[in-house]
């Protein structure tokens, strides 16, 4: 089985050259993420399995990592590509050297349901997982050991979570339809729930800055919000026909990507979005 991957010009919506055909996918991925210097991916598959892939030539770099459960929900790279995490069926996470095609330490163990979200933080000290046990959990990523208790305050499943660029928040998205800012260090919740959405929080990102987080609902829309203020930011971004599963900021802080259940990927404009808002 083979499968596509494409690059985007954040700038113009058009390919960056051909489609990058994966060979040899055991099936369709449940999820899949990019290095942050563009070479590789990962993904994650029903099978439990986990493989990197060399998006120069789309063939396998390595073993197939077994985590030995029966699915892999989501799946993240370190910063310095030299690790990635995966989020599984049986409610842990476990870290890969991608190298070595080994798995690091035992399984991060805590979660009583699936894990649905992981990340690392930018330095790779931390880890942060969101499960459907309705927790968000900090782990420690030479240790293996969780950070202080499981942080509780959603109704409903995490969906995604995200560290800030200095590690010291992480954002929560879930089905109860808010987002909430979590104190790394301190354990605790930052202000008020972020409210707006009318479906299931599905995805949320940082800005590079720190200063906006944004996020994808089952509403259809994105939402764009001041970390700060825990304000929304004008009106939702609307324009996908179905959920919203994947919104990112570009470096520059100018765009904002969203991928959809539409089979479409949308650029917006962040910085008239900010100037229409800001007029009004």
């Amino acid at each position: 089985m083979e499968g596509n991957v494409q690059t985007w010009d954040a700038e113009t919506g058009k390919p960056i050259g051909d489609p990058i055909r994966l060979i040899g996918l055991p099936d369709r991925p449940t999820s899949i993420a990019q290095d942050p210097h563009g070479r590789r991916a990962v993904s994650g598959f029903l099978d439990g399995t986990v493989r990197v892939w060399d998006l120069g030539t789309g063939m396998q770099v390595g073993q197939t990592l077994q985590t030995g459960v029966r699915m892999v929900n989501d799946v993240a790279f370190s910063a310095d590509d030299k690790h990635v995490l995966s989020g599984s069926y049986d409610g842990t996470v476990g870290i890969w050297n991608v190298e070595m095609s080994a798995q690091v330490g035992e399984p991060l163990r805590g979660h009583s349901d699936l894990v649905t979200s992981v990340a690392f933080s930018l330095d790779g000290k931390r880890i942060v997982s969101g499960s459907r046990d309705k927790t968000v959990r900090i782990w420690d990523a030479g240790t293996g050991m969780q950070v202080g208790e499981p942080l509780q305050r959603h109704s409903d499943w995490v969906r995604s979570v995200a560290f800030s660029p200095d590690g010291s928040r992480v954002v929560s998205g879930s089905d109860d339809e808010t987002l909430r800012i979590w104190d790394v260090e301190l354990g605790e919740q930052v202000g008020e729930p972020l409210r707006g959405h009318t479906g299931p929080v599905l995805s949320v990102s940082f800005s590079p800055d720190g200063k906006h987080t944004i996020s994808g609902s089952r509403d259809k829309t994105v939402g764009i919000w001041d970390v700060g203020t825990g304000e929304q930011i004008g009106k939702p971004l609307q324009g996908h026909d179905a959920p919203v599963h994947s919104v990112v900021i570009s470096p520059d802080c100018r765009r904002i990507v969203s991928g959809s259940d539409d089979e479409t990927l949308r650029i917006w404009d962040l910085e008239e979005h900010m100037r229409r808002t800001n007029s009004h």
